[in-house]
């Protein structure tokens, strides 16, 4: 089993930034060659991915509506990452959730366990 927790939700203005923290803990997780990313689920719509990151090679992966102003970086322990979000937006608001799974880790379904998500409000 792989315990995922997120940090660092909180509520920003417009144009502001915010990073989220991520650790994944469990023997599981580099036994596994587990990868970490980010997913988020906007008011009404489904869970989508946000960024991933492969554990071991440190390629990165990124959705489209956040490619440029959103930055996944791995900690000082390869069971870190952290999202480093600028310019955020009113849309970008949500929770967003840290995942462990299989690269690229780019859908829901190659997530094996997830964080309970942390709250991001980006206020006009």
């Amino acid at each position: 089993r792989v315990n995922v927790l997120e940090s660092g939700g909180d509520s920003v203005q417009a144009g502001e930034s915010l990073t989220l923290s991520c650790v994944a803990e469990g023997s599981e997780f580099r036994a596994n060659g587990f990868s970490l990313g980010w997913f988020r689920q906007l008011p009404g719509n489904g869970r989508e991915a946000v960024a991933s990151i492969h554990t071991n090679e440190r390629r990165t992966n990124y959705a489209k509506g956040v490619e440029g102003r959103f930055t996944i970086t791995q900690g000082s322990a390869k069971n870190i990452v952290y999202l480093q979000m600028t310019g955020l937006r009113p849309e970008d608001t949500g929770t967003y959730y840290c995942a462990a799974g299989r690269y690229p880790l780019m859908i829901p379904g190659q997530a094996l366990y997830w964080g309970p998500g942390t709250q991001v409000t980006v206020n006009s």
